[in-house]
């Protein structure tokens, strides 16, 4: 009686679990205060894909001198439908893009998010996206603090 008791309990508390994860998760950042203290992003770009429809990249360096540990977990890009941490990793052998574990940060942390390494992926992105403009792109971190930072827009051809 007792473990049919406790599996019962356990398949409840599972239920609840697994319907808190529902699919209302967007690529929307969470509201959350700006800034994430100690975050500091510079050099920020999005270089457009020489084929239309292509995904889009975002490079930046981000330096981090906060007072606690942070994960960064997920990205956003206006006027992108969505977003996400992207690096190049081995796997059977072959170099290969592949979506980003969280990034923990901690203090005196520096990480360049550039070509051939780690970046923020940006797909289907608006035709109104153009060379010359800038987009707004948000950086949120485990928690849901959120960083959000401009980045000049560049042609395929330019430099990234």
């Amino acid at each position: 009686m007792k473990s049919s008791m406790l599996a019962a309990a356990a398949l409840s508390v599972a239920a609840l679990g697994l319907a808190s994860c529902g699919d209302g998760a967007t690529d929307q950042p969470a509201e959350a205060p700006e800034g994430v203290p100690g975050l500091t992003v510079t050099n920020a770009r999005m270089v457009l894909a020489p084929v239309g429809g292509n995904p889009a990249a975002v490079y930046f360096d981000l330096a981090y001198d906060g007072d606690r540990n942070v994960a960064l977990t997920r990205a956003h890009v206006e006027g992108a439908q969505s977003a996400s941490l992207h690096e190049y990793g081995e796997w059977n052998r072959q170099v290969q893009m592949q979506e980003m574990l969280p990034l923990v940060l901690k203090k005196g942390d520096k990480v360049a998010f550039e070509p051939g390494g780690k970046h923020v992926m940006a797909m289907d992105v608006a035709p109104e996206l153009q060379p010359g403009g800038t987009t707004e792109v948000t950086l949120i971190v485990s928690g849901g603090d959120k960083t959000t930072f401009e980045a000049e827009i560049r042609g395929p051809g330019e430099e990234r």
